[in-house]
This record gives C-alpha cells, structure tokens and sequence, in this order.
C-alpha cells in the first residue's frame, strides 16, 4: 500500500518548562507521520522553501520515514509558523503566520506535474478541507482531479473537513469546497464541532446522511471526547479515559489509526477502536506529533 498525502507542513511553537519550544505540525503532516509511524509507504506533497528552516523540516520528515520527494522547493517563499498555547485542560489556541507560505503556491512550482501523477498512482489520497483552503480555486480543481483518478481506479480517497474559519473568505465559501470535496471522496473523517460551525443544528447523522447523499459512502464523525459515530448511527467511545496533557493533534491521529486499520481489513469498529488509541496516546503527551514512547500504539 502507498499513501499520498497533500498539505502543508509548518513551523510550531509551542510552550514548555524552557520556555518556548519550536518543532513542526499541520493537519495532514500529523497524519502522514503517524502513516509512515505505522508502517506505511507514505509521500507527503507540499512546499516548502529554500531556507534553512526548511531544510531542518526536509531532514525531520524524512527521519520519521516520509518519502520527501514531492517536498517541492519555493526559492522566494518560507514554511508557515504557528504558536500554540494549551490550558489547564489541555485545550488548545493558536495564532498564525501562514499568508504567504511556500506550501500555498505548490502547484505553481516545478515538479508538481509529477508529484500529482504519483498521487494519481497511489493507493490511498488523502487531503483535508484545510488543504483546499490554503490553495487557489485552480488548483484545488487540479487536487480534485487526482481523486477523481484514484477513485476510478477504485483507490482510496481520504477527506477530513477540517474547518478553520480565519482559512476562509466566508463560510458559504468553505460549505462549496467542503461539499465539492466530498463528492470525491471515498472515506470521510468530519469533526461534529467542525460542522457545526457551518450547520449549526448538525447532528453526527445528518452529517453522515449528507456526506452520503453526495457519494462519500464511509463516513466516521469524530465526537471529541465522546469517541465517533459509524454510518450506521452505533457510537464507539474511546476504549480508556485519558486525561489530556495537550489535546493537539488527535483528530489527526485517529484519522490515521482508523485508514490504517481499514487498510488491513479490519471491521470499521475495530478501525475506531485503533483510531482511539492513537489519538489518546497523542493528547497524553505534549506536542501535535508526540517523540514515540515504549507504549506508543504503533505495533
């Protein structure tokens, strides 16, 4: 099996003992690690620039295993940064520098007819709502296309509809891409919170009546705390009660946990199970992309 995974990858700061600490997160780069963590062939296509701060991301990425050759380079562009602080109970906030990042000008680079023919090869494509919003309407179009390949070939297209209203122009706006999206998708991840910050009165299953309407036939929402919803109406709650040190991250670690469980044949319960655990190993230690432990749930 071989994952594409398109987004983009930046800067994080993030608080500890010391003081501030720096590393790196987003959505799909979260993913994708925890893919390649899990045993995965998994390429990450984004951008990044020609400083020395995305050198040190290029080196980082490929020693969790990420295949960077579709890390295209912008020579007149830097990665994006992000601050994030966590309360007492772990929830998080962030603050952004992203506007002008090289990852938002990837399908303008050198190399990106390649990259999106080898994503239209692979076994599973997956992106995120947040993808689609820090990318030009052409090439999210382009971005589509691929899954559209994918699918006919009877791969696996993956959408999790991160919403992040500050990403957007309007949320009539995010609604078209989200449900363009959709369309294209063979196995959806929303977030209940998300989309109810498009659809206030959203219930986990009219989120999945309406993903399935649009041709999205798996659809897993995401509850927080209180597990996920399978298409069927059975909720699954986290096998253990984990108390959060840093809740960064684990929607992106159960995406993660439930494809990679799927991918092996496992029923989508059990996927759910596999998709709790990796998120709750996540939020029980500091940080979006957490240095593997001795009970980190890889195995």
């Amino acid at each position: 099996m071989r994952i594409v995974v398109v987004g983009e990858g930046m800067l994080e700061l993030a608080r500890d003992s010391g003081g501030w600490r720096l590393g790196y997160g987003g959505d799909t780069l979260n993913t994708a690690i925890h893919f390649a963590r899990l045993g995965y062939a998994t390429t990450f296509l984004t951008a990044l620039g020609a400083d020395n701060f995305s050198a040190d991301l290029r080196r980082a990425w490929a020693d969790e295993g990420l295949d960077t050759r579709h890390v295209l380079t912008d020579p007149a562009r830097i990665p994006g940064l992000y601050a994030i602080r966590t309360d007492a109970a772990g929830e998080r906030s962030f603050s952004y520098w992203r506007n002008d990042s090289a990852a938002r000008h990837m399908f303008a680079l050198p190399g990106i007819d390649a990259a999106l023919a080898d994503a239209e090869a692979a076994d599973v494509l997956m992106f995120s709502l947040i993808t689609l919003a820090v990318l030009p309407p052409d090439a999210r179009a382009r971005l589509l296309a691929a899954c559209s390949a994918v699918r006919t070939r009877r791969g696996m297209v993956v959408f999790d509809s991160n919403y992040r209203p500050r990403l957007w122009p309007s949320p009539a706006a995010a609604i078209h891409a989200r449900d363009d999206a959709i369309a294209h998708a063979t196995l959806g991840l929303p977030t209940l919170d998300d989309e109810r910050y498009l659809a206030p009165e959203a219930t986990a299953m009219s989120v999945t009546a309406h993903w399935a309407a649009l041709g999205c036939g798996e659809c897993i929402v995401k509850l927080g705390r209180d597990g996920c919803c399978l298409p069927d109406g059975r909720a699954v709650a986290p096998p253990t009660v984990v108390v959060p040190v840093d809740a960064s991250g684990a929607g992106d670690a159960f995406n993660a946990g439930y494809v990679a469980a799927r991918l092996t044949g496992r029923s989508m319960t059990d996927a759910a199970l596999a998709g709790h655990r990796l998120a709750g190993w996540v939020i029980a230690h500091p940080g979006a992309i957490p240095a593997r432990t001795g009970d980190a749930p890889y195995a």
